[in-house]
């Protein structure tokens, strides 16, 4: 592994128990803060109307290193969602990138030069869902969050996977025999 770490990506999807649509889907950029991650990131600090950012924190006074900062990819509609984001995948979000630097997937030495943006996502049917499991919602987001960061910190898949893959795995929302979605 280099120790630039200039621009990387990763994502992940983690599925929910089942009936619980509480599934996880990161799509993250790590990088330098001195550099096009860090000056995404900044860019990012502003809000905009239904897409509340806000830092990756474990608790008040607690925000996490490498700096996090959530993007929701759903449009924000209710203060339900909002304690959704700001609960459980916030928690989830946090504990991933701190317990990624305590297993040295990101070095430690680093943890004040990187910066991670994460785009994520919560059906909004979680919202409503007066059954919800919350404690699958933060393990989803959790398991996601740390397998996107491995991937993202050692470049899987590796391009020659890609390759090998590329007549064999098909998008799980799109059959190319077809057209139509597989879901």
């Amino acid at each position: 592994m280099s120790d630039s770490y200039w621009f990387r990506t990763g994502e992940a999807t983690v599925f929910s128990s089942e009936g619980q649509g509480t599934d996880a889907m990161p799509e993250i950029l790590i990088g330098d803060v001195k550099g096009p991650a860090g000056i995404a990131f900044a860019n990012l600090m502003g809000q905009t109307a239904g897409h509340t950012r806000m830092f990756a924190i474990r608790a008040c006074n607690q925000q996490v290193r490498p700096a996090t900062i959530m993007v929701p990819k759903v449009t924000i509609k209710s203060s339900a969602y909002v304690n959704l984001l700001g609960g459980p995948v916030q928690s989830a979000v946090a504990d991933a990138v701190i317990d990624s630097v305590a297993d040295g997937v990101i070095p430690r030495l680093q943890a004040n030069e990187l910066c991670i943006i994460a785009m994520l996502w919560i059906d909004p049917s979680c919202a409503t869902n007066p059954n919800l499991d919350r404690k699958d919602l933060y393990r989803t987001n959790y398991e996601a969050m740390k397998l996107a960061i491995q991937r993202a910190m050692t470049n899987s898949p590796s391009i020659d996977e890609l390759i090998a893959n590329r007549y064999t795995i098909t998008h799980e929302m799109y059959d190319p025999e077809t057209g139509e979605s597989q879901w």
